[in-house]
């Protein structure tokens, strides 16, 4: 007699994790598409993909486009797409690994520095160095580069601040991070109140985060940075899914919890400082973008990274269609409208996980 096995209580939840991982990445090619096609140059799917086939050298499959369009696809658009698409991926996986290092879902990078740290130092830039120092022949890398120096510094003194007993230790390394972000912001403020009014232009613009600084260069540089953050997070999600039962636990699992937080507090701060000095301060995406995978595939972190990846880059790529559409010619600051959304969506998140827990 033949025994029909049924199935495992978790194959449905194998089904949804799958279905939603597809339909992740159908979303992510939507948010590609609706970034290069929608502007003022309108260009269609089909001339996209002339464009593209063309530019790989199968003219066959080339059909007629204007050439306008492609200039402006190949120059402007795409790249503004993929590091819109790089930048909200590392945002969201840093994400993933502060609340996994904090144990607490609305820990994001912000908690550790790198944006305070990142706003100090371009306002040291803009505001105190001399115009022949950025107006020189690398003079468009100076204030990306001074961005991620305060980044990482200001990251390093955290973490070197919220040591306790030779070891990081997370409620020090929050009170550290706590009491930093408030003296870069005082220094920021003194900043402001000594810059000039083109100075103080320049210095909000930054701050309020944009991807108009969009160029291959840019897309090459900070793919190298979110290519090792999402590196690290894959090859210990494992290990963060020990943290989640408690440092002691997972220390006696095997997982070298004082290292492996040293390397979470550098990766991100050197992932996201890296972000944040090409496009200013965006924030929210690293907050929300987390909390909300973690609802639909939850808190296993082999689903968690993936899922976040895709769909924080695709929310930004949507984010910053609209920032640039909405009221064009102008464009809204990229940064603020992601606040502007991502706040009261995760407030009623915040409202539903009450409701029913």
């Amino acid at each position: 007699m033949s025994v029909v096995s049924s199935p495992t209580p978790s194959s449905p939840i194998r089904s949804l994790r799958r279905y939603t991982r597809i339909l992740a990445s159908l979303f992510c090619l939507l948010a590609i598409a609706v970034g290069t096609g929608i502007g003022a140059l309108g260009i269609s799917p089909s001339a996209q993909l002339s464009i593209l086939a063309e530019s790989i050298g199968l003219d066959s499959f080339a059909t007629y486009h204007d050439p306008i369009q492609a200039t402006v696809l190949k120059a402007i658009r795409l790249p503004r797409v993929v590091l819109g698409l790089l930048v909200g991926a590392c945002l969201s996986v840093a994400g993933v690994l502060m609340q996994a290092l904090f144990r607490n879902p609305l820990a994001s990078p912000q908690l550790i520095g790198v944006s305070g740290g990142a706003a100090l130092a371009a306002g040291v830039v803009i505001a105190l160095l001399p115009g022949e120092v950025t107006s020189g022949t690398y003079g468009a890398w100076v204030l990306p580069a001074g961005a991620f120096l305060g980044a990482l510094a200001v990251s390093l003194i955290t973490l070197r601040v919220g040591h306790r007993g030779g070891t990081p230790d997370v409620v020090s390394l929050l009170l550290a991070g706590v009491a930093i972000n408030a003296l870069t912001g005082a220094g920021l403020g003194l900043l402001v109140f000594v810059a000039d009014d083109a100075q103080l232009r320049s210095l909000t613009f930054w701050s309020l985060g944009s991807l108009g600084s969009a160029t291959w260069t840019v897309v090459g540089t900070l793919a190298v940075a979110t290519s090792l953050l999402l590196f690290f997070a894959w090859r210990n999600r494992l290990s963060f899914d020990l943290l989640l039962l408690g440092h002691e636990d997972a220390h006696h699992l095997g997982v070298p919890v004082a290292t492996l937080q040293r390397r979470m507090v550098l990766v991100t701060a050197v992932a996201v400082g890296s972000a944040v000095a090409f496009t200013g301060i965006i924030g929210f995406v690293g907050l929300v973008v987390p909390h909300l995978c973690r609802l639909l595939v939850g808190p296993t972190h082999q689903h968690l990274i993936p899922l976040s990846a895709l769909v924080g880059g695709s929310l930004l790529i949507f984010a910053d269609t609209g920032a640039r559409t909405i009221v064009a010619p102008a464009e809204l600051p990229l940064g603020v409208l992601t606040t502007l959304l991502g706040a009261p969506f995760f407030l009623v998140l915040l409202a539903r996980a009450r409701k029913f827990a």
